[in-house]
């Protein structure tokens, strides 16, 4: 409701199981009114204020908690968000595989889908690495539900891959996604950049060649990393992995994985649609990602057409599968479709963000118009400010909910044979005495 006035792009929402646990996790927090990518640092940073405790990440729910956050989460799909977003990576030791299961489940319940960040993401080791896309696709196939794998970019990608491929062979609904750059990008304050969890995190690189804080333009000790998270837990730096150098070639080879750019706001909170492009503060994904794509599949001998599929079309095929009408005629360059259509010169376009200051997010060249529902907003080369003829896409808002409270005894009743003795005595029966 926030943007019904519009947007340069095409826009929608999934919801946020991190928010929502702090809704309920952290009650001194004030989560009334919209909340986005913007914000959500510094509700983090408000979580452990107070007491010290980030509730929506390290507090396991009881069952009435995990009920509120369930049907919490379910009223957001009845009113038509696209999907469960999930940051499990960040809430390991708070989400249990349970909780999990549940929350899949309240997504599949509307035959909405799942993207997560998942758990253990990052970690170099085995089985760490792969385990946490294990349980979210070992879920997603129980409850046949959509299934995107957010950031498949670290080790054991290519287990992950090999799983998905063979899954969407069986008819599921799955897939992952990359964004081609050897660093990530999160608020300091992380939980897995803590000195214990760091060691294994970074594989044996020290703190000066892995965190860098893009406001202080400079690769940060593990001194300087703990006074920076303390003064500011909400600043948002650049995590490197060199091994994802190594990886990129294949990524961009590899069916369905599409290309999401993770895409930030600039600096702390600050809409960036109308900032002088050396202004921006943050990773060069913003501005770099469809550019980086299209010049390294270039450069790496990629199909054009597969480089496309990755970007457009199936992304909205995937998406289109889940019931979206919204992406169902978007995608692709066919009569009846969307005119939603970006127009490139292959054998030039490239990125120029880099992870200097200043450059950080200069726009890709090579793309001399943006076309949104046939409105230009990239014109001979120039952003339209002035011009939103972005669409929310959405599901139809449905009458009722579907989720329904778990409790032990529906639980039994479900999932357990029912007892018969004629003693009425040996199953704890009224009458055992008698």
């Amino acid at each position: 409701a926030k943007d019904e006035s519009g947007w340069p792009l095409n826009y929608g929402t999934g919801v946020s199981q991190e928010m929502t646990r702090t809704r309920v996790h952290d009650p001194e927090v004030d989560t009334s009114g919209w909340h986005d990518a913007t914000s959500v640092f510094e509700l983090r940073a408000k979580a452990v204020e107070e007491d010290g405790v980030p509730g929506w990440s390290v507090t396991r729910s009881n069952l009435d908690q995990l009920n509120q956050i369930l049907g919490y989460m379910d009223e957001e799909l009845r009113q038509g968000a696209l999907s469960v977003a999930s940051t499990i990576g960040y809430m390991s030791e708070g989400v249990t595989t349970f909780e999990m299961f549940k929350t899949q489940e309240v997504a599949a319940n509307y035959g909405r889908l799942l993207g997560a960040h998942v758990r253990f993401h990052g970690n170099p080791s085995n089985p760490e690495g792969p385990l946490g896309t294990s349980e979210l696709l070992a879920n997603a196939m129980a409850l046949d539900a959509p299934f995107s794998l957010n950031h498949n970019n670290e080790y054991g990608w290519w287990e992950n891959e090999e799983k998905l491929q063979k899954a969407r062979a069986q008819g599921y609904n799955v897939w992952s996604e990359h964004y081609p750059y050897s660093a990530a990008s999160t608020a300091i304050s992380a939980d897995f950049f803590s000195p214990e969890k760091f060691r294994i995190l970074a594989g044996g690189r020290s703190y000066e060649e892995t965190i860098y804080d893009p406001i202080q333009d400079k690769f940060l000790t593990q001194e300087e990393w703990e006074e920076t998270s303390r003064a500011d837990p909400g600043r948002t730096i650049f995590a490197f992995n060199p091994k994802r150098d190594d990886w990129l070639p294949y990524w961009l080879r590899t069916p369905h994985m599409i290309v999401a750019s993770d895409a930030m706001w600039s600096g702390k909170g600050i809409d960036s649609w109308d900032l002088p492009p050396e202004e921006y503060v943050g990773h060069p994904r913003t501005a770099g990602t469809r550019g980086k794509t299209l010049r390294s599949g270039r450069e790496y001998g990629v199909p054009l057409m597969f480089t496309i599929a990755q970007m457009a079309y199936w992304p909205a095929y995937h998406l289109g599968l889940t019931g979206l009408e919204g992406m169902q005629e978007r995608g692709r360059l066919q009569e009846g479709m969307v005119a939603d259509i970006t127009i490139f010169d292959p054998k030039s376009v490239t990125d120029n963000a880099t992870y200097k200051a200043g450059e950080q997010g200069l726009p890709t060249t090579g793309i001399p118009y943006v076309i949104v529902s046939g409105v230009p907003v990239v014109r001979e080369n120039e952003f339209q400010l002035d011009v939103r003829p972005g669409k929310s896409i959405r599901f139809p808002v449905q009458s009722e909910g579907r989720f329904k409270p778990i409790t032990i005894e529906d639980w039994e009743r479900k999932h357990t044979a029912a007892g018969f003795t004629v003693d009425a005595g040996a199953l704890g029966q009224p009458g055992a005495d008698d």
